[in-house]
């Protein structure tokens, strides 16, 4: 089940990638290299800081495949992604809740401490999309009004407060990742944003 969400959540981030690189009007390796660095960004990033080297997808060339596969799928079926900012949103939140889960587990099988679990939950859902819209030239989402890291934050404190009711692994991993999910589309819904710091 673990692995399962693992692909499920690089081919949802691939395709955020490539939708995104393809309403900038890049070309086919520029959509493929934005749809690469969006899956594996933030993964890379949390097995460097945790020395687990090399980092995944070096490892698991399955991971690789997804990613083609995503990049092959989203181009060839990209007039059907008629309303693209939904698309976008819809994989993107997908990603969000799945790779927030591999990060806190990733970090929970070295013995780390459940707030450093947080973190890696959160860099590895965020910082995909934070490369992904530095080189699309965007304002990473992470940094906007939009309630997004917040979001992995209290999906860990979730994980955590599950954990304690000996919960069936699969129930708990899918449980935590419906439930960031779900807070991440009724934050959008119902229009729920941090307070911005404005300069005077």
């Amino acid at each position: 089940m673990f692995h399962i969400l693992d692909i499920i959540g690089t081919i949802a981030f691939a395709l955020s990638g490539a939708l995104t690189a393809m309403s900038k009007r890049m070309d086919a390796f520029g959509v493929f290299i934005v749809a690469f660095v969006t899956a594996v960004g933030g993964g890379t990033l949390r097995d460097v800081m945790i020395g687990r080297t090399p980092v995944g997808w070096m490892l698991d060339l399955v991971y690789v495949y997804a990613i083609i596969f995503a990049v092959v799928f989203a181009v060839l079926f990209r007039k059907k992604f008629d309303r693209l900012r939904t698309s976008l949103f819809l994989f993107d939140t997908i990603g969000l809740g799945v790779f927030t889960l591999i990060g806190l587990e990733k970090g929970i099988n070295i013995g780390l401490h459940p707030i450093v679990c947080i973190a890696l939950g959160t860099i590895t859902a965020c910082f995909g999309g934070v490369i992904r819209d530095i080189l699309c030239n965007d304002i990473p989402v992470i940094f906007r009004r939009e309630i997004y890291a917040t979001i992995c934050i209290l999906g860990g404190i979730m994980f955590f407060i599950l954990l304690e009711f000996n919960l069936a692994k699969d129930i708990l991993y899918i449980t935590t990742s419906i439930i960031i999910i779900l807070i991440r589309l009724m934050a959008v819904k119902f229009k729920w944003y941090l307070p911005t710091i404005e300069h005077k």
